[in-house]
């Protein structure tokens, strides 16, 4: 992903959902508690690039309700610029049931919310033509024609500034399926520098591949540079301009695996805008990872740059 040099932010299109979390597991009753917190794919890797020093500008629609306004507060607060457009509909819900200790549910509320509303009128030219990297997601498409449209244009403005395009394909299934998602993410993938992929989200993209060696090397033979297969407990494997790394995991005790791959594509990047060598964005990528599923919420574990040693301490006091 190397080209002239640009001003270094990453822009970022994409939908942020208020969150609704039962702390405690059992069914949700009336009188129990639930946390309010904000998560979105797009942002969550925002966040985590400023989080490390980066700068990042996040794309998209937000409500003029008071979930609206939180959004707008929380991302300012992180060192994320949002060019945001503001939207009379209601701000998109994600509740979280945690049925036993180890069972969760999740239910999405996205129809007819600001989210869903985004078009390509809202992706502004210049923000995006003059950007160090555009990252999408696979999410963002999934919501409707017209952000479907809205990323298909941030990624062609990318390509006709020289822009890189980096592209993680974060599958849902609750949103559309494996036909859907291949027929629209493939034209993205081949416009893309960089994949961010699991085995299955892989698959998906080249379907008559298994492991991941062959996964990254038939996602660069469509057109992008790079490829990472993310392996979970596992780590990494990258197929980068030609040249194969190996990433082990970060072993850690999970407490909410929600958000480890945004982590892992933030803590890449955040690199990358530095013009750090693969090996220092793969290692960074897998601490970012293991971060996030070493605590709670899309994003709010996430560490700033002094403190990516603290996975390195075995005490419980950091003396």
């Amino acid at each position: 992903m190397n080209g002239p040099e640009r001003e270094r932010y990453l822009v970022t299109v994409g939908e942020i959902l208020a969150v609704l979390s039962a702390p405690q597991p059992g069914p949700l009753a009336l009188g129990s508690g639930m946390r309010l917190g904000l998560a979105g794919a797009e942002s969550n890797v925002a966040v985590g690039v400023s989080r490390l020093g980066g700068s990042a500008v996040w794309i998209g629609r937000v409500s003029d309700d008071e979930l609206g306004e939180l959004t707008l507060r929380e991302l300012r607060a992180e060192g994320v610029t949002a060019v945001a457009t503001r939207d009379p509909a209601p701000t998109s819900l994600l509740l979280k049931e945690r049925r036993t200790a180890t069972h969760s549910r999740t239910r999405y509320y996205r129809t007819h919310t600001a989210g869903s509303r985004l078009t390509a009128q809202d992706i502004p030219g210049d923000v995006v033509a003059g950007a160090a990297a555009l990252h999408i997601t696979g999410v963002t498409p999934a919501l409707g024609t017209g952000p479907a449209q809205a990323v298909r244009r941030a990624v062609d403005i990318a390509a006709a500034a020289g822009v890189p395009v980096s592209l993680d394909i974060n599958f849902r299934s609750l949103l559309w399926s494996e036909d859907e998602a291949r027929e629209t993410l493939l034209p993205l993938l081949r416009k893309s520098h960089l994949v961010f992929a699991g085995v299955h989200e892989a698959r998906l993209m080249v379907p008559e591949l298994r492991d991941p060696a062959e996964l990254a090397q038939g996602i660069c033979d469509l057109g992008p540079a790079g490829a990472v297969i993310k392996l979970g407990a596992e780590g990494a494997f990258a197929l980068l301009d030609g040249r194969t790394y190996r990433q082990p995991a970060i072993p850690v005790q999970v407490h909410d695996p929600v958000g480890a791959g945004d982590a892992f594509a933030a803590g890449y990047l955040a690199e990358l805008l530095t013009g750090e060598p693969p090996e220092r964005r793969l290692a960074t990528a897998a601490l970012l990872g293991a971060f996030a599923v070493s605590t709670t919420g899309d994003w709010e574990g996430l560490p700033r740059r002094d403190e990516l040693s603290l996975l390195n301490h075995h005490d419980d006091v950091v003396r």
